[in-house]
């Protein structure tokens, strides 16, 4: 599978993410599409963006106890999305239950990956946020471990953990990396940030791009130089 750059879509409105979209005449480009937008807009705008040619990561994050994600799961299965996720922390009995629900009668699926720690989450504050006292490190790594043995395919974490999640969890176990600005750009609120060109490095499978594309004067511009510098 080769690498890719997602947009990720963050907008409130139908119209603001058509807008957008339809600066993009040529090359369609893989798009997230987030709590905000699918909260306002619901299921149609997913069918709308899909009938446009774009591929979508729906990005819900599920997190419930496992009969409650693998219905919700079952419910999604019927988008014709082409990733969805859910958090790794709801344990391995969780994933397994997303898993089956996410797999209609034939067999097929989208992909499925899990968040291990969000990109705003630091060290610092996971230990005083949420009492975990293992290194940040050490819990994606075991997070990855625990979404691979559930059966998913791979798991989004920062560029940063991208190269130690394919040594534990092998090269086919995919990763989905936010937190990637522009070497000139803006870090804002996330705090494990790398290049589109260091990502690549170290291993990243996909990149999630928000603000410096979605902001940019020309974001078709700032799309086709992030694809020009992760997949070349």
């Amino acid at each position: 599978m080769g690498k890719d750059v997602i947009i990720a879509c963050d907008f409130n409105s139908k119209a603001e993410v058509l807008n957008f979209l339809d600066k993009f005449t040529g090359r369609k480009p893989y798009v997230k599409i987030g709590m905000e937008l699918y909260y306002a807009e619901g299921p149609e705008i997913v069918k709308e963006i899909k009938k446009r040619g774009h591929k979508i990561f729906l990005d819900l994050k599920l997190h419930d106890i496992p009969n409650t994600v693998k219905k919700s799961m079952s419910v999604l299965s019927r988008l014709d999305v082409d990733m969805c996720n859910l958090h790794a922390s709801g344990t391995i009995a969780m994933m397994e239950a997303a898993i089956e629900g996410l797999t209609r009668a034939d067999g097929t699926r989208p992909l499925l990956i899990a968040v291990t720690q969000l990109t705003s989450t630091s060290e610092e504050r996971m230990k005083n946020d949420l009492l975990i006292d293992a290194p940040l490190d050490e819990v994606v790594m075991h997070y990855a471990n625990n979404a691979k043995i559930a059966g998913l395919d791979g798991v989004v974490c920062s560029p940063r953990e991208a190269g130690k999640v394919h040594e534990r969890c092998g090269n086919e176990f995919l990763t989905v990396t936010p937190g990637v600005r522009f070497a000139d750009g803006v870090i804002g609120d996330q705090v494990r940030v790398m290049t589109p060109a260091d990502a690549k490095a170290i291993g990243s499978d996909y990149i999630v791009v928000g603000r410096p594309i979605t902001a940019a004067e020309d974001p078709v511009a700032a799309y086709e130089r992030c694809v020009a510098e992760f997949v070349g």
